[in-house]
């Protein structure tokens, strides 16, 4: 009577998702750039996730990207979350044809990793991490690198849920280039408490920061 109860409750509860969800037609002109599955709720069954370059164009930037998050209900493809606001758009940056895209479900979480020439020297990757918890997808790790083909790599990391941080800068020499001033090299690590996680579609890259302890700089994210 029990077994029975529970597989009663767990079809009314698939019935209820199904309907609240609506089912995933793809847009008018989109394109597929990707497409990665995975359990991001812990129920045993996979999601599934699509990144499309959109028509909607933005000047020297190539194509917007979005991705959805999918689940399979019944078997049927029913949208779950969206989003526009975190993929770089398909020509960002100085050499597009090299842009680097990639999107795993890795441990229950989405990682969403990119990387983009942001002139001839600099290159900038990134990796955001999500994880579903109370509800929604929420930001629980944040990784940049921004180098020069030479002169310096500079890496931040943030841990939300330990609150752990961790700076890296390093710095040398370029050919030709005998009077300029390296900096030196400064590593560090610390606790930073976060006192609320950010929503994946409430996310801006860039837009968020905090004081980095002794010293004048902030950490950007």
């Amino acid at each position: 009577m029990k077994l029975s109860l529970s597989f009663f409750s767990l079809i009314i509860f698939t019935t209820f998702q199904s309907q609240k969800l609506k089912d995933f037609v793809i847009p008018k002109g989109y394109e597929k750039v990707l497409e990665v599955k995975g359990d991001l709720d812990k129920d045993g069954k996979e999601e599934t996730v699509i990144v499309y370059n959109t028509p909607e164009k933005i000047e020297y930037q190539g194509h917007t990207r979005k991705f959805y998050i999918l689940k399979n209900i019944q078997g049927n493809l029913k949208i779950w979350k969206e989003n526009s606001t975190i993929l770089n758009s398909s020509g960002a940056g100085f050499y597009p044809e090299d842009n680097k895209l990639e999107i795993k479900i890795k441990n229950n979480c989405l990682v969403i990793s990119q990387s983009f020439y942001s002139n001839s020297r600099h290159t900038d990757t990134s990796k955001y991490t999500f994880r579903f918890q109370n509800g929604d997808f929420y930001l629980i790790g944040a990784y940049n690198m921004f180098e020069d083909t030479c002169e310096f790599s500079l890496i931040n990391e943030v841990n939300f849920s330990t609150g752990k941080v961790i700076i890296d800068e390093r710095y040398s020499e370029c050919d030709g280039d005998e009077n300029r001033k390296i900096p030196q090299d400064d590593h560090k690590e610390f606790i930073h408490k976060f006192d609320t996680l950010i929503k994946m579609n409430e996310f801006r890259v860039g837009e968020n920061q905090f004081k980095i302890p002794n010293s004048k700089k902030y950490f950007t994210y």
